[in-house]
């Protein structure tokens, strides 16, 4: 059924990563182009767009795999797969917390996991990035193109504007408009 594979392969996306949504990025996409149930184009585009819209990626990405494949039950179990191994968590360490708040063992977990969670954020920075500038696979064609171009473009825009510390919807607006301008000017 559907409904528990959703279910069960987002519950493991909830459980096995940590860090957020972009932690999340690298199992999330392994999992969906296995099932089938999104392209690795159609994941670079809707983390563009689930960044643009309000909530947190990982169930944002839950929902649309959910209701694109089993309807509204498809999101709302693969939604609460999502979240369910975090709601736990939480309660177990508001439980707790007390007693585990000074705990060396627990100060060292957290260390520990900090660089994997980096390398999970840059993995996932790089599949993005080979999707988004070389669709095609790493070839020298791809720097011939108008799209590997503009997408740099749009990419040094955002980056010089966000440490220039111009409001990340700014950033969202002016990158979106430039992409519609390509998209009806150069037909891309």
């Amino acid at each position: 059924m559907i409904w528990i594979e959703l279910f069960l392969t987002f519950l493991k996306i909830g459980a096995f990563t940590f860090g957020g949504g972009y932690a999340m990025l690298p199992l999330i996409q392994s999992e969906v182009e296995r099932h089938g149930w999104l392209t690795q184009a159609e994941v670079v585009d809707f983390i563009a767009v689930s960044e643009s819209t309000p909530g947190p990626l990982a169930i944002n990405m839950a929902t649309f795999v959910g209701i694109r494949t089993g309807g509204v039950l498809g999101a709302v179990c693969a939604t609460l797969g999502v979240v369910l191994p975090s709601f736990v968590i939480i309660l177990i360490v508001a439980k707790f917390y007390e007693k585990f708040r000074k705990s060396r063992a627990v100060d060292g977990m957290m260390y520990g996991l900090r660089p994997a969670v980096i390398g999970l954020i840059g993995a996932a920075f790089l599949s993005v990035g080979m999707t988004v500038f070389f669709p095609n696979g790493l070839q020298t064609t791809a720097f011939s193109g108008a799209g590997f171009w503009l997408s740099l473009a749009i990419f040094v825009i955002g980056a010089v504007l966000a440490f220039k510390k111009l409001h990340p919807i700014a950033i969202i607006g002016i990158s979106a408009v430039i992409g519609i301008l390509a998209g009806y000017g150069l037909g891309l």
